[in-house]
């Protein structure tokens, strides 16, 4: 990983105030639209069950086609930022996800799952483009010591695209399970999405955003040090993974939980899914003003034993009391990766964006808890499924109390 990182030593007093504030919405934008796409997966995770007749496993490589992609590019992608800068890296990801929607028409022309698939890895290439891009840049648009809460307020508002996402899904996808309409009943809604990922590329093109010094302009000395050398990035690294590999076992299988414990239709058990990430969006909304004043990992702690108890209640009961807890992680998630990604890239300085392209590298959890989730529920029960969940919640009770440590991003 030996490449140069963008210089973060930057005097934001001397920006454009008027600059800062567009930059700051649209990376809300760019959050709500990150989200959608990514919550929309869970809608097709059912849909794709019953059109292929696949089991669990088979139908959570939606999951992991999408996810897996953080793993092989978000390294490549750190350079491209690096290279081309936070604006450009963020228009080219508006593009690629933009024609990875429109693949979306050839596979369901052929209908064939592996096309399916292929055009959700290559929407994923540039959903990963955007998040090395716009995470780092949303924490330093700011004072360190608030960069918790100014993400988890971007990312709350960023949060509407999921809490909208599994209604959408529910109403235009799900609900044509079994009927004439079925094949056609993606091919319109992602061909919007890749025309509005177009339109909203050249907006950002246009946009006059605050400018960050790339270090590949300068011969800048990185004193053999290697990311994971950090104490913190390192154990953040694998909460991150933790974090994402729960979030999106839970958006994956909550649909077809709720309608095996309830006994209703998978588009009816979808609508319960946008109260899972609507307590997220509510969530990242008070926890962007909690803290403020309460330490990040203290929240984390709480937020996370929590998490563990409502896995836990759900797994020993049944019902709608089981349903419910388990929709009820959503605020419980709601700040955690703000801040187990803020903490991470903590006082690195010319490392941030090298950084943050290791820690979008674990966002591939989401790829592989699932799976693993998925074969355990096919072979035994939901209740030994979710197992892998309250152990990744589990970590980040760890990471909160013994794995950051304040002040000691340094070699260790």
């Amino acid at each position: 990983m030996a490449f140069t990182s963008i210089n973060t030593d930057f005097d934001l007093h001397a920006q454009d105030l008027k600059s800062q504030k567009t930059a700051l919405v649209l990376l809300a934008g760019l959050y709500f639209m990150m989200g959608f796409i990514t919550c929309l997966n869970d809608s097709l995770v059912p849909f794709f069950k019953s059109g292929f007749d696949l089991n669990y496993a088979e139908s959570s490589l939606v999951q992991f086609y999408f996810f897996v992609t953080y793993a092989i590019m978000s390294i490549p992608a750190g350079r491209i930022v690096e290279k081309t800068g936070y604006k450009k890296g963020m228009v080219l990801g508006f593009g690629i996800a933009s024609f990875g929607s429109f693949l979306f028409l050839p596979a369901s022309l052929f209908h064939q799952y592996e096309i399916f698939l292929g055009a959700l890895f290559i929407l994923a290439l540039g959903i990963v483009l955007l998040q090395v891009a716009a995470n780092p840049y949303a924490t330093l648009l700011g004072k360190p010591e608030t960069a918790s809460a100014r993400l988890a307020l971007i990312q709350g508002i960023g949060s509407l695209g999921t809490t909208i996402a599994p209604l959408f899904g529910a109403h235009v996808i799900l609900s044509h399970i079994g009927t004439r309409h079925a094949a056609g009943a993606l091919t319109i809604p992602y061909i919007g999405i890749g025309i509005s990922l177009l339109l909203v590329a050249v907006i950002v093109s246009l946009i006059a955003l605050p400018n960050i010094v790339t270090g590949a302009k300068r011969n800048m000395d990185q004193g053999g040090k290697t990311l994971l050398s950090f104490r913190n990035l390192r154990f953040g690294t694998l909460a991150i993974f933790m974090y994402v590999g729960a979030e999106v076992t839970i958006g994956t299988f909550l649909t077809n939980y709720i309608a095996d414990l309830l006994a209703i239709q998978e588009h009816q058990a979808n609508s319960y899914v946008a109260f899972y990430w609507g307590g997220m969006l509510l969530g990242r909304l008070a926890g962007s003003i909690l803290l403020k004043s309460v330490q990040p990992q203290r929240m984390l702690i709480s937020a996370a034993i929590i998490a563990c108890a409502l896995i836990l209640t759900s797994i020993l009961t049944s019902g709608m009391l089981a349903a419910w807890s388990l929709i009820a992680l959503g605020i419980c998630n709601a700040t955690m990766f703000a801040i187990v990604f803020s903490l991470s890239i903590q006082d690195l300085g010319k490392y941030t964006t090298r950084a943050s392209g290791l820690l979008s590298t674990a966002i591939a959890g989401g790829a592989i808890i699932p799976y693993v989730c998925g074969v355990i529920v096919d072979q035994y029960s939901w209740g030994w499924g979710f197992i892998p969940v309250l152990c990744c919640y589990s970590y980040l009770i760890f990471y909160g109390m013994n794995g950051y440590k304040h002040n000691t991003n340094q070699l260790y």
